[in-house]
């Protein structure tokens, strides 16, 4: 039944927008969005399977087919114009209900670190309700404000944009009383004219507040606060510092404050410019909210303020386990959050989750536990448990988990559970309090100190950039060989959780391995050897087939392992590369094989540009494509098969649109690296390799450091040993200079010849001690810049990165 939206009743419903992430049907809403790169309603159906009656849709979308499904019985549907907009203005509504302080931090950086510390700050003076993370979008400003409830009495929001026209979406959800303005720098610079088109953009947010705290050194800001929101907002007050109010005080740096016939001093807990920047706004915010309090005893609480790790990290652990780290706060936003993505990875193993008190909710004890509980089930947890006076004092109903319940960290680590677990996903969710970090501690592999560390918004941010380029009816294979590039097969649940449509490996063990870990995308195989079709079929793998004697082992095959079942092939076309596939002058012999065999399906053609990288190859490049083109065409032609087309790859995706077909695949790109030079700056390094400092020593000049004495210095140097050597594919070509690591912000060069597990570099005008963290490669330097330094390509060094490298997985 279709229904006005503003007959929508609201009352205790959850708005859901990512189908994946159903936890109770009865009680949800579901918001279909249509966008560039997905679409809702294409999941109306199976959210209807799984129980959920309640859906709002864009009228543009409502087919004759999905008209009628929604006029079926027991269905409430909604239609409007935007769907986005419907969820907004929900939230708006939800705003407007409540008189109490809301807070709306905006600004390039810091604004997920202010809203956490302030809110740990203010935790004992308010019941709070804030965006989860970085919920700091179009629609996660709309969810977050959406948790507001009569039980809080402040709100801590942030909004982030990145382009014009879209704060005042926003404003209008979070309506700030108090206004936190960052800083401004180049982050989401791409849809402004200039900074000052961006920093205005950004003061919409304050159009009606009472007041805004920002620092007045940012010339800009200070310039379009008086310029621009004053005329807006003249009742405004304006709290603002500056870098001269900061002054070393007894060895610490410390804010000389002024606020009301207070005056004094306020002791720092960090030296670094951007967290100093992120406390005072804290700081002068805190004595806003608080005012008529002691501000001595506010400041007391910033001895506790600690570095705030904002991402959630997926990392190695002992007996073939996986840990999720989450130690650094809990609440019910940044649970849901954590569980939504323990959902996304290794889904065939055990789950368990470690979970400690929740303060600061708003709810009372039994209310609370039933919306803990409420998230939990949906996710099948094998083993739950709990730590905290709270969480020990009120029955938790798991039925088929394994409950454990200890109201101390102490005494759950005293108890030898965690010795129990092997090959589980272990989430382990704790607010500061509970210190956590000695359960991952204890669940964590220990390798060296050396790490890749894979960021999953970077893999998201690239896909999607070629998602836009392709456009929405243009599939996406995603090439997952060689240990996704190095990258860990983590990738793969990843880009399974992001809907691409098939995923390539090079060899059937590393399709085996995606299966094991609960991958059901069509995996294509490329190099399947015959002896290994049985493990073809019997993990529904694609083979590549290139040859007639490969594909006569594979009819062969498939006559004893799968003689009635109708199994897919891939079939590869050399209209160039010469390496694999058949030729043009084949295609007669090929289609007629093919039409004996019925129970073969094809399920791609495809060929592989040789320099789709390089202009200077566009014509060969055309050529390939005119003789995929003939040879496809006559393929499908003759055997009657309509399978998907594929010829692009990365750099074919940006240089060739015109060749995209049914499928694309994408390679490198997603791993950041845009191969064809013409879109420069658009994609995220994915890879991070670091590594720490083990040793320091102070040389003169003359003497030489390392093997045959290849390092010789110039001048007096200290000279830094850091855990990385060719063993763990730093290659040794990065020797005696050719490569340079980043230590704390400064190039070093490498000194002497790389070790098998050690590396020297001259860290003398670098600030640095033992220990310090160093960066191999990453934004600065580039993986692109130093393969660029010993004449090869970054696929080498990231396929490089031996497997004793410890990968850490991490998601915002």
């Amino acid at each position: 039944m279709f229904a006005d939206i503003d007959k929508l009743d609201v009352q205790g419903k959850v708005l859901l927008t990512d189908s994946r992430f159903l936890s109770d049907p009865e009680k949800s809403i579901f918001f279909a969005i249509r966008g560039i790169r997905h679409d809702g309603h294409r999941f109306i159906q199976d959210l209807f399977q799984a129980g959920l009656r309640e859906f709002v849709v864009e009228e543009e979308a409502l087919t004759a087919e999905l008209k009628t499904f929604l006029e079926n019985p027991g269905i409430r549907a909604y239609t409007v114009s935007s769907s986005i907009g419907a969820l907004q203005q929900l939230a708006a509504r939800k705003r407007a209900r409540y008189r109490y302080p809301v807070v709306g931090i905006t600004g390039s950086n810091g604004k997920t670190i202010v809203k956490e510390w302030l809110s740990s700050l203010l935790e004992k003076d308010f019941d709070i309700v804030k965006s989860p993370r970085s919920y700091n979008s179009q629609i996660g400003v709309a969810l977050s404000v959406w948790e507001m409830s009569s039980k809080n009495d402040l709100g801590i929001f942030e909004a982030g944009i990145s382009q014009p026209g879209e704060m005042e979406a926003l404003e209008k959800m979070i309506r700030p009383t108090l206004g936190i303005f960052t800083n401004i720098g180049s982050s989401h610079s791409e849809g402004f004219r200039d900074s000052r088109q961006k920093i205005r953009e950004k003061l919409l947010l304050f159009r009606e507040a009472e007041a805004l705290v920002y620092c007045r050194d940012h010339r800009e800001i200070e310039e379009e606060v008086e310029g621009f929101l004053r005329p807006l907002n003249a009742a405004i007050r304006l709290i603002s510092w500056s870098a001269s109010d900061i002054r070393p005080v007894d060895g610490k740096l410390s804010l000389a404050v002024s606020w009301g016939a207070f005056s004094g001093v306020l002791p720092l807990p960090f030296s670094d410019s951007a967290s100093v920047e992120n406390a005072v706004h804290c700081a002068y915010a805190g004595l806003y909210l608080l005012d008529g309090a002691d501000p001595g005893r506010f400041f007391e609480r910033f001895r506790f303020l600690n570095p705030v790790e904002m991402r959630l990290e997926l990392k190695e652990g002992r007996e073939g386990n996986y840990v999720i780290d989450d130690t650094y706060n809990n609440d019910l936003g940044g649970l849901k959050m954590a569980l939504n993505f323990m959902s996304q990875t290794h889904t065939k193993r055990d789950k368990v989750l470690i979970l400690s008190d929740v303060f600061q909710s708003g709810l009372s004890g039994q209310e609370l536990m039933t919306e803990m509980l409420d998230l939990i089930r949906p996710q099948k947890i094998r083993t739950f448990i709990g730590i905290g006076e709270n969480l020990s004092a009120f029955p938790v109903e798991l039925p088929g988990t394994e409950v454990k319940l200890f109201k101390t960290t102490a005494e759950f680590l005293k108890s030898g559970i965690l010795d129990r677990f092997q090959k589980s996903l272990i989430l382990v969710k704790g607010a500061r309090y509970f210190s956590f970090e000695q359960i991952v501690e204890r669940l964590v592999k220990r390798i060296h100190g050396t790490v890749l560390e894979i960021n999953l918004d970077a893999v998201t941010h690239n896909l999607n950039f070629y998602r836009s380029r392709i456009g929405p009816d243009t599939r996406l294979m995603v090439m997952v060989k060689a240990f996704a590039y190095g990258s860990g097969n983590e990738v793969a649940a990843w880009l399974q959780y992001h809907r691409v449509d098939y995923l390539t490996v090079a060899y059937p063990d590393e399709g085996v391995a995606l299966r094991q870990n609960g991958i059901t995308l069509p995996i294509m195989v490329m190099n399947a050897d015959p002896d290994s079709y049985s493990t073809v079929f019997e993990h529904r793998l694609e083979p590549e087939i290139y040859s007639f004697r490969v594909l006569e082992a594979y009819l062969k095959a498939k006559m004893l392992w799968k003689p009635a079942e109708v199994t897919r092939i891939h079939l590869k076309i050399d209209t160039g590369m010469h390496r694999l596939g058949f030729v043009e002058s084949e295609a007669g012999m090929l289609i007629e094989t093919l039409k004996k065999h019925k129970t073969v399906e094809v399920a791609s053609i495809f060929s592989h540009l040789v320099g789709a990288d390089a202009a200077e190859h566009n014509a060969f490049s055309r050529g390939q494509i005119a003789c995929f083109e003939r040879v496809s065409s006559r393929i499908i032609s003759e055997t009657g098969y309509t399978p998907f087309r594929h010829i692009c790859n990365t750099a074919g995706i940006i240089r060739f649109p015109e060749a995209k077909y049914d499928m694309v695949r994408l390679g490198i790109g997603l791993y950041g690296v845009e191969s064809s030079g013409m879109e420069t700056g658009v994609l995220e390094p994915v890879a991070t390799l670091k590594t720490t400092i083990s040793q320091i020593k102070e040389l003169p000049a003359g003497e030489t450091v390392g093997y045959s004495r290849s390092g010789v210095l110039e001048r007096n140097s200290r000279i830094a040993t850091i855990a990385i050597g060719y063993a763990d594919g730093y290659d040794r070509r990065f020797s005696r200079g050719r490569a340079v690591v980043n230590v704390n912000g400064t190039l070093c060069p490498t000194v002497g010849n790389v070790c098998m597990d050690m590396t020297m570099i001259d860290v003398t005008d670098a600030d640095c001690r033992e220990g310090d963290e160093v960066i191999v490669f990453g934004e600065n330097p580039g993986i692109s810049e130093l393969a660029e330094r010993i004449g090869t390509i970054p696929y080498e060094l990231l396929t490089g990165v031996s497997e004793r490298v410890k990968r850490v997985f991490y998601h915002a």
